[in-house]
């Protein structure tokens, strides 16, 4: 829980209220934010009433211009280095896309993580300059290249001409410290502009986009950019940028272009999402979009989230889309595994959640999602968090995430200056930043940065994050209405939170899981009265923040959205915050027993079975199973045994897993379904890890469909018969369709003509296939193969892992 600040009610004046339609609470929030200039207000509001600053205003512009100017006159190569997360994916796309369209002789390269890091790299950037398909004259960096002083030397010693777009801290050396650029022709940067200039919160897509902009001004195309807009949008929601300024205004333009792009790329990402495009939001892309392009640049490599963002190619884009979709789904077992484990970290050792900073670290964490989870861990501690990957011989790798009043990028900066060589790389911004450390040092950096972030607290003044309430509101008298007036203040975010309300007194109906992955929750929400409304809880899905919910009377701080279902407006809550009184009530944190039966592993799993269940009534017991193990179970218990798919489980007193899950949000499902006070374990592999064995078996079921229920069925079914996951059906469902087995698609809630044996929940039509695509289905069954890999990986674990951990 967070430290509420109660409502502080300017009184707006009679132009606000105009402004806002007469709703006061829109225009106390406008009054809040400063915002008492009407003029000010209005160009808030709508972006055709705020003047841009020209592109020119970024110090290092003019020159980077009159360079790129004359290199896209000559046909001169032009190489554009990014960066790996959504920001430097953006920027990259859109640098390459505008300078492709104004004539450019252009390629990129994004670096590889695993291998590369951060910045600009001289071993790759050497090979690139002596590839004479590259040989490029002109190095453009962008969202990265600030601090890359070494490689930019030794790049304008081959005879590049270097231009630097970035947004990062510049690296500051002497005392009083002093800004220091790196070689270059030209560097871009807002860090470079007072800090009130309305361009100095630009992230790196948005540097990209005023370069862009400038281009084609000297074109005589003033609107040029505005096609770029889009993935101005994306970039910046992602990088969590401050919306002030011109930034806030790329964004108002860019989710408008977002809503009717005609990009390839965002249109297959829109479709493998369940995104509908005309109502987009900025929550969609920070809760959906950016984590799937988030995914490519943390587990994989970037690189084809460029090609995503830029190709014509809609069948191209349908591919690299639905891998994001299987490195998202690994994404998230990554990012619970790594949560988990910290959690773990902190119970057996509570002194380390009482320091200043907190700092933890492990050899096993996958280094692309520390980062995540560490954002996590400063929404439930409220204070900064550093979370350290130290596998294997080199170099630990660390992800920091801040809280506001504390520039972490500076605490690191003061460890590094009281110990020089402590840190063997860093780099960020005050909220964010990465780094590098040998592992033996890791002890001694917990401590001193503990330090260092305590002394900016004392000097600051830094109080724990806090929650302002713009308004206590009876339940019964939220509207849609309301919602909508308040949403003229969208889009919210760093720098424009969205207005949080408050209710006292309500009650939890109930909660449930809902999401691909089960990663969010929706709670139902009761007055005294007993009028019940939904509230979206997102990222909730773990247990870690569902053990929060009490079981007692409590106060609800939340934002409203109007939102559309099925083309209609409704009114949706959304989670922030929940308070009790602690001198009346006591929140609930532990979870009701479950006694836990662990038959992992041990002998004649069988009788150990037939055991449980005559100790249960068949009505109070269900057995999940899925693969070939409930025909074979039904076998030797008989026809009437209580066997289950997974989607098909009810609430029950004993739950029974005797097949192992795919994964854990197939287990928690499970368990959210069931509620089951005591839970028996057996996790039995059941085989279907290898792709012919799982292609095999689909194409059977598929066959099965087709014949017999008019090609009807369900993806969660499949995914249960063939023992995987959901995202690995698709993609096996893609492998057959390449191979001219089938083609199928999706139903979206249309009313279906009777056929005999048809499934229940049909969301998915099977056709005959039509023309074969056989290099397609070599890149289908590649994608498939790391998704079966990824399955085993985590049935493995769950033969090992300390049953606890599991539920």
């Amino acid at each position: 829980m967070r430290r509420w600040i109660e409502p502080e009610e300017p009184s707006p004046s009679p132009e606000l209220l105009e402004l806002t339609g007469g709703e006061r609470l829109a225009a106390q929030a406008l009054a809040r934010r400063g915002l008492t200039d009407p003029g000010a207000a209005r160009a808030f509001l709508d972006p055709r009433f705020y003047a841009q600053a020209a592109p020119e205003a970024l110090p290092g512009m003019e020159a980077a211009l009159d360079r790129l100017a004359r290199a896209l006159e000559r046909r001169e190569p032009v190489l554009v280095w990014g960066d790996f997360d959504v920001d430097g994916q953006t920027a990259t796309a859109l640098l390459v896309d505008a300078l492709t369209e104004l004539g450019g002789a252009v390629r990129y390269h994004v670096p590889v993580r695993a291998r590369e890091s951060h910045g600009v790299g001289w071993q790759v950037l050497e090979r690139l300059i002596d590839d004479p398909e590259v040989a490029p004259k002109v190095l453009l960096t962008c969202d990265t290249g600030i601090a890359a002083f070494e490689a930019l030397e030794n790049a304008a010693a081959r005879g590049l001409d270097v231009i630097v777009t970035d947004h990062h801290e510049l690296a500051r050396v002497g005392d009083p410290p002093q800004a220091l650029l790196p070689p270059a022709l030209a560097v871009v940067t807002p860090r470079r502009l007072p800090a009130d200039h309305p361009l100095s919160g630009l992230p790196g897509v948005g540097v990209a986009y005023k370069l862009a902009e400038g281009l084609y001004r000297r074109r005589g195309m003033p609107d040029g950019a505005d096609r770029h807009l889009d993935l101005a949008a994306l970039g910046i929601v992602a990088d969590v940028a401050q919306q002030t300024g011109d930034t806030r205004c790329l964004l108002q333009l860019g989710l408008e272009k977002l809503r009717t792009t005609e990009r390839a790329g965002l249109r297959a990402l829109y479709e493998y999402a369940g995104v509908k495009p005309e109502g987009i939001t900025e929550e969609q892309i920070g809760f959906v979009l950016g984590p799937r392009l988030n995914a490519l640049g943390r587990l994989g490599d970037a690189n084809p989230a460029v090609e995503l963002l830029t190709t014509a190619d809609l069948g191209r884009a349908r591919l690299i889309a639905l891998e994001l979709e299987g490195l998202n789904s690994r994404r998230q077992l990554l990012t619970s595994n790594v949560l988990q484990g910290a959690l773990a970290q902190i119970e057996r050792e509570p002194a380390l959640a009482e320091m200043e900073a907190l700092v933890l670290a492990h050899p096993a964490w996958e280094a692309g999602v520390v980062g995540i989870v560490a954002s996590r861990l400063v929404e439930l501690y409220g204070k900064p968090v550093l979370l350290i990957s130290a596998a294997g011989n080199g170099p630990a790798r660390g992800s920091a995430r801040s809280i506001e009043g504390v520039d972490v990028t500076a605490a690191l900066a003061a460890v590094n200056a009281a110990r020089p060589g402590m840190l063997l790389s860093y780099g960020g911004h005050a909220m964010a930043a990465g780094f590098a450390i040998a592992p033996e040092d890791i002890p001694e950096f917990r401590s001193r940065l503990a330090r260092m972030v305590g002394e900016q607290m004392a000097e600051r003044k830094v109080e724990p994050p806090g929650l302002r309430i713009e308004s206590y509101l009876e339940w019964g008298k939220l509207s849609l209405d309301l919602a909508v007036s308040l949403e003229r203040l969208a889009p919210f975010g760093a720098g424009n939170p969205a207005p949080v309300l408050a209710t006292r007194g309500l009650r939890l109906a109930s909660a449930t899981s809902f999401g691909r992955q089960r990663d969010h929750l929706q709670l139902v929400v009761e007055d005294e009265q007993g009028l019940a409304r939904r509230v979206i809880w997102w990222g909730a899905g773990g247990d870690e923040f569902s053990e929060r919910l009490p079981e007692t009377p409590f106060d609800l701080a939340y934002t409203l959205r109007a939102s559309a279902y099925r083309g209609e407006p409704e009114l949706t809550l959304l989670f922030e915050d929940i308070r009790i009184d602690e001198s009346v009530l006591e929140l609930v944190l532990e979870k009701p027993g479950l006694e836990l039966i662990d038959c992992r592993g041990r002998s004649g799993p069988l009788s150990r079975l037939r055991a449980v269940m005559a100790g249960a009534p068949d009505h109070d017991l269900q057995i999940c199973a899925e693969g070939e193990h409930p025909a074979w179970l039904r076998g030797r218990l008989g026809g009437q045994a209580p066997v289950r798919r997974r989607d098909q489980i009810g609430a029950c007193n004993t739950l029974v897993v005797w097949s192992a899950p795919p994964g854990p949000a197939e287990l928690r499902r499970a368990l959210a379904a069931a509620r089951p006070s005591r839970l028996v374990l057996f996790c039995i592999d059941p085989k279907t890890s290898q792709a012919d064995v799982f292609l095999n078996r689909l194409a059977g079921l598929v066959k099965f469909a087709l014949s017999k229920q008019g090609g009807l069925t369900s993806l969660s079914a499949l995914a249960a018969e063939t023992a995987q996951t959901e995202i690995a059906v698709r993609f096996g469902l893609e492998w057959l369709k390449a191979m001219g087995g089938i083609d199928f698609y999706f139903l979206e809630g249309a009313e279906l003509p009777p056929v005999e044996n048809q499934p229940d929940e049909a969301d998915l039509q099977l056709l005959a296939g039509k023309a074969k695509d056989p290099a397609q289905a070599v890149a289908w069954r590649a994608q498939l193969s790391m998704l079966l890999e990824e399955t085993q990986a985590y049935r493995r674990y769950l033969q090992r892992a300390p049953v606890e951990t599991l539920v």
